[in-house]
């Protein structure tokens, strides 16, 4: 997968995608404080039917364009996706797949560039903005994070991203995915905690979505647990939910296989793309 990855440059940062593939355009978005390589599983097995492409945001991985200081709100991560697809050359309307954070960036993505979204894939995410409590904790995050490092969000992160059993059976998986928390740039995940705590409530927008969308939740999820995305999903018109057994926040790269039978069957339900 890495010799794929391409450098692209959208102006005030150069991001790093993975770009894997040919046909009909998936957007693959990662969640908080990974990587693109946290869908390598989806990766490997959609793109023998699309075009994948899986960027670093702004900030993470292989990516610039963060200032220490800086807030990357969750608009500017969806602005940049869509200059990413500018410049990628990249017209017709992708289907759209975020996990946590990158659910919270598909809000102001379907708002702003709705034009572009073919479908929506949600995964273990919400709508709701922060609690004051939750939204204080990420400025402290933020803070703290800038001054010891990201290494101070693995411990209390990990145990809340993933089922028992990945954590009892696939410790590999758990020290994957400690790594890429410990490797990442300190004012990326600073600047994305900020943006994190005043994105607004996304909620009121759900009933306005108009394109196909499927919801996709580890079962053991207990940072948005099913019976919230179920009623998310119910405030989205025509919204299919999956819930995935034995995984947790990070279902795509819990069980992958799962996570690509729903996707493969959401997109064999998609309206064919039209022609030019």
């Amino acid at each position: 997968m890495s010799d794929a990855l391409r450098q692209v440059s959208i102006g005030s940062a150069s991001l790093s995608v993975a770009d894997c593939g040919r046909g009909p355009p998936l957007l693959l978005v990662h969640g908080f404080p990974l990587d693109h390589a946290m869908w390598r599983g989806q990766i490997a097995a959609l793109a023998a039917r699309m075009r994948v492409m899986a960027p670093d945001l702004r900030g993470f991985g292989g990516s610039s364009g963060v200032a220490p200081g800086a807030a990357t709100t969750m608009e500017q991560f969806a602005d940049d996706l869509a200059a990413l697809l500018d410049a990628m050359g990249v017209a017709e309307p992708v289907v759209f797949c975020g996990l946590s954070m990158g659910g919270y960036i598909a809000w102001p993505f379907v708002r702003k560039h709705g034009a572009r979204v073919r479908g929506l894939i949600l995964c273990d995410t919400r709508a709701a903005a922060d609690a004051p409590a939750a939204a204080a904790a990420r400025l402290e995050n933020a803070r703290r994070v800038m001054e010891e490092g990201p290494g101070i969000l693995a411990g209390a992160m990990l145990p809340k991203l993933f089922s028992a059993k990945t954590l009892e059976t696939r410790p590999e998986l758990v020290a994957s995915v400690r790594a890429t928390i410990l490797a990442a740039q300190p004012a990326g995940v600073a600047a994305a905690l900020r943006g994190m705590a005043q994105r607004p409530d996304a909620t009121p927008w759900l009933p306005a979505i108009d394109c196909p969308t499927l919801v996709v939740v580890g079962a053991e999820d207990v940072l948005t647990p099913p019976d919230q995305m179920v009623a998310m999903a119910a405030g989205i018109p025509g919204a299919r939910v999956a819930i995935v057994p034995e995984a947790g926040h990070m279902a795509p790269l819990e069980r992958p296989d799962a996570v690509n039978a729903a996707i493969a069957e959401f997109l064999d339900g998609l309206p064919p793309l039209r022609g030019p």
